[in-house]
């Protein structure tokens, strides 16, 4: 089959392909299962084959890669312009593979299994910092609800919360029993938030990119791991300016 090219509309079970010849005619439309996407890309002749960045889009990047295939990954904005008539599956592919043409078209760079266990392990730990600061929020409310306002401050929660669990008979049983309770939990996030900064300053040591970020002044290593995780090769962008759009650190806009 002559095929030059193919928009790859990703899902969960059921993919979609839009695929091209040399002259830009339609020559395939196809629906494949999971279970059928390595065997029919390994039976295909190398091509271009453009898809949409989504949640597995790294995964069957690195996996098409393997083959022989040359991917690229388009952000979904880069997308939507090609679209041609309603949203669905088939037009989706289609406006995927008309958007990888173009000459001017820019890219995702391709994550690494390495880049994504080190997002996946940045993401959990800034779960369990939203968590920490929920629970320690709501115990500072109990107690300010029993008349004891603490200071600002997670180190002072954990200062006062052995001397308040001490004096157990200035208390309601069931309540210093509910705080012990928060006690104990607020201790397993500190302890799971420590092994995750561990595991993060081992990187740091081991990574010469990681490295290299915390001789910049006010990045330590888990800025400069989130840094290495996200952007992987900064080779992609033309200088720092773009990088830093490309990041979201732009000057404050005034009008």
């Amino acid at each position: 089959m002559n095929i030059k090219r193919i928009g790859l509309d990703l899902a969960k079970q059921v993919f979609q392909l839009h695929a091209v010849d040399h002259h830009e005619r339609t020559v395939l439309r196809k629906t494949l299962r999971r279970s059928q996407m390595l065997t029919f890309f390994t039976r295909l002749e190398p091509c271009l084959i453009g898809i949409e960045a989504c949640g597995s889009s790294h995964y069957w990047a690195r996996e098409l890669t393997r083959l022989g295939h040359t991917v690229r990954i388009i952000a979904p904005q880069f997308v939507k312009p090609y679209l041609r008539g309603n949203k669905n599956d088939a037009n989706d592919a289609e406006a995927i593979c008309e958007a990888v043409s173009r000459p001017g078209m820019r890219y995702v760079a391709l994550k690494s299994e390495a880049q994504q266990s080190m997002q996946a392990e940045h993401r959990v730990r800034a779960r369990l910092l939203r968590d920490r600061t929920a629970l320690s929020n709501e115990i500072r409310g109990m107690l300010g609800e029993f008349g004891l306002v603490l200071p600002v401050g997670l180190s002072a929660l954990r200062r006062a919360l052995p001397e308040i669990l001490s004096q157990q008979e200035q208390w309601d049983n069931r309540f210093i029993r509910l705080l012990c309770e928060l006690a104990e939990e607020l201790q397993v996030l500190d302890e799971r938030l420590n092994r995750y900064d561990r595991r993060l300053k081992q990187l740091a040591q081991e990574d010469e990119r990681i490295r290299r970020l915390q001789e910049i002044s006010g990045i330590g290593p888990v800025t400069a791991s989130a840094l290495v995780a996200a952007v992987g090769d900064a080779g992609q962008f033309k200088n720092g300016r773009e990088m830093a759009a490309w990041l979201g650190l732009v000057p404050r806009q005034h009008s």
